[in-house]
């Protein structure tokens, strides 16, 4: 494991600088509004904002709960993470769960082959964050994710409807953030905006960060389709010809086991994750993920209506 004393003086100070900057978005929002929520996922990003949650407010409680909007199909080793790392720090874990938004109608399941329950979360976020009158949601998304990441601000404004308007968004000049809100309206706050993948790896190696088994290299039962290989399992219909086989495979993200693809990698350890990191030419989502490729503006379009 890369350990602090390791890592090039270079690097731990642009990392204490950025984790400086998230500190500040996370405790500026703590005093801007009053009821926020943490999206909680028990992906690589969420766990360290989990770990900058704590650099801002330990010794007390966060100022928040954390909250799963689960589609149900997971990827086990996550949800065992998940549950294991919110008891150890003792915070308050809310799960919203797609299943519920299908059995009372809220959203309809699809079917076939490339069923995924990805594109119902919206309306359960939407939904749960009515519920608990949650004025601000703070999530992992990076500027380097995907195009459409690029155009929110830290503190990004949704209207009543829980929609997005990417023209109508408040300068943050001077790291001043506008968080003042109507009647019915939430702010997302993305205190990685400024991270990238590397660096969210290079935190973890600097701050010893647990992780799910999933982020490193094991053998999994996976099969290919349209160039990614996915994980063999109970929620993902294959189409002819579409035969499952053994591979050495990790995962750059997490997320709905029916639309996140694995990718072919000897790499076990954190050096070799973040050597590999540094190689990749392609971004994590632009990668692995089936729900990005629909459309370029695939991910514009649902933040538009209240996705993450």
């Amino acid at each position: 494991m890369t350990l602090d004393s390791d890592m090039p003086s270079y690097s731990r100070s642009h990392l204490r600088s950025l984790e400086d900057e998230s500190v500040h978005i996370l405790r500026e929002l703590a005093a801007e509004r009053e009821r926020p929520v943490l999206l909680f996922s028990g992906g690589k990003d969420s766990i360290v904002l989990m770990r900058l949650s704590e650099k801002a407010f330990r010794p007390s409680r966060f100022p928040y709960p954390l909250m799963h909007v689960d589609t149900g199909h997971n990827f086990p080793e996550v949800i065992e993470y998940r549950d294991r790392a919110v008891a150890a720090i003792g915070e308050t874990l809310i799960v919203a769960r797609v299943q519920d938004s299908i059995d009372r109608g809220r959203v309809t399941e699809e079917t076939g082959p490339r069923a995924s329950r990805n594109r119902l979360q919206t309306t359960t976020l939407l939904d749960a964050i009515a519920e608990h009158r949650f004025d601000a949601a703070i999530g992992g998304a990076r500027r380097d994710e995907e195009r459409a990441r690029a155009k929110e601000r830290i503190f990004s404004h949704r209207d009543e409807f829980g929609q997005w308007d990417p023209k109508n968004q408040r300068p943050e000049l001077w790291s001043l953030y506008n968080a003042r809100l109507r009647a019915g309206e939430h702010m997302r706050v993305f205190p990685l905006s400024n991270w990238t993948e590397a660096d969210v790896w290079q935190y973890i190696a600097l701050e010893r960060i647990d992780l799910p088994s999933i982020y490193f290299a094991h053998r999994r039962r996976v099969f290919r389709r349209d160039g990614m290989l996915y994980a063999d399992g109970p929620f993902v219909q294959r189409l002819p010809g579409e035969d499952p086989f053994e591979e050495t495979v990790r995962f750059r993200t997490v997320g709905d086991m029916t639309c996140t693809g694995a990718v072919k990698s000897a790499a076990s350890t954190l050096d070799e994750v973040i050597a590999e990191v540094a190689a990749a030419r392609v971004t994590e989502r632009g990668a692995t993920r089936a729900d990005d490729r629909a459309t370029e503006a695939a991910m514009e379009d649902r933040k538009k209506e209240g996705y993450f």
